[in-house]
């Protein structure tokens, strides 16, 4: 793995690969059994980018073990399974991408990624006949993190699919634009300075985001709580314990890299989201309704991000 941080998570994809290989009494670890280690294990990005792009993961499973068969009743195969050659290759793609994309880690869905640019194993084909490429799949994993490709030369393909992503943007710069966005808000509802409130307002108008992805993964009605914050803001009474709060401004990136970091990505959305469910007990009470708190945000980011 020369050195590169594999997420647990992946470990987990990667151990479910040779699981899966065992159970269709096969002697090695194919591309095959990464994608299929990569649906059992059904929570992490590569999962949740397969499902918004319209995929049943189960159906896809049955796909797999269609076009491969099982082997002779009576195989043994031994706990350290080799990597064919393909899905060696998959593993340095994944390395590669992850590295194109300047993460500092290997999460599955560079796996998904690295499958899908590999082009000639099993995996790639059972993907590709169900409309996934390099291009959306990538565009959706930039989508969902909210980032986007570092500058310099950069594989076509991973570039395309940034130029197709939507509304993808630094996760930084994304930050700097929701707080002015929170500012914007403010002045809609007459507020001198922007708040929390606000600031969630921005959010969920907004609707993209790493943090946007853990309140869906969380079962969040966001239109309910952007209409309750609403009515919030728009409460002379209410609001004036809506700002009580902490102050938005631009120290808030600073603030948020110091104190809402346990990511391997750069300080976004979910930092945001973390930072107004803390410090405004009218934005945490408008998502307790649903049962989400900040402690089950940080939990699902968590284990989204590994």
């Amino acid at each position: 793995m020369n050195g590169y941080n594999f997420t647990e998570r992946t470990r987990k994809v990667l151990g479910m690969a040779r699981e899966e290989a065992s159970r269709l009494r096969h002697e090695y670890v194919g591309t095959e059994h990464i994608l299929l280690g990569l649906i059992r294990e059904g929570d992490g990005v590569a999962a949740t980018v397969l499902q918004n792009l319209n995929i049943d993961l189960d159906d896809m499973a049955f796909m797999v073990e269609q076009t491969v068969r099982k082997g002779p009743l009576g195989t043994s195969t031994g706990p350290d399974l080799p990597y064919t050659s393909r899905a060696k290759k998959v593993l340095e793609l994944s390395m590669s991408n992850a590295r194109d994309l300047n993460h500092s880690y290997v999460g599955t869905e560079h796996l998904l990624l690295g499958l899908l640019a590999e082009q000639k194993g099993i995996a790639a084909q059972v993907l590709t006949d169900r409309g996934v490429t390099l291009d959306t799949a990538c565009a959706e994993t930039l989508r969902i993190l909210g980032t986007e490709m570092p500058k310099g030369e950069v594989p076509a393909p991973l570039r395309h699919a940034a130029e197709k992503a939507r509304r993808i943007e630094l996760p930084t710069e994304t930050l700097v634009e929701l707080i002015r966005a929170s500012e914007s808000v403010a002045r809609e509802y007459y507020s001198a300075e922007a708040t929390p409130v606000h600031a969630t307002i921005a959010l969920l108008r907004r609707g993209d985001g790493f943090a946007i992805a853990i309140l869906d993964r969380l079962g969040c009605d966001r239109k309910k709580t952007l209409r309750t914050l609403e009515e919030t803001a728009g409460s002379a009474e209410r609001n004036a314990v809506a700002e009580k709060g902490a102050k938005l401004d631009d120290h808030l990136v600073e603030f948020l890299r110091e104190m809402y970091q346990p990511w391997k990505i750069p300080v976004g959305t979910l930092d945001l989201l973390l930072f107004v469910l803390d410090k405004n007990p009218g934005v945490a009470a408008a998502f307790a309704e649903q049962g989400i708190t900040a402690n089950r945000v940080l939990e699902e980011g968590q284990r989204f991000s590994g």
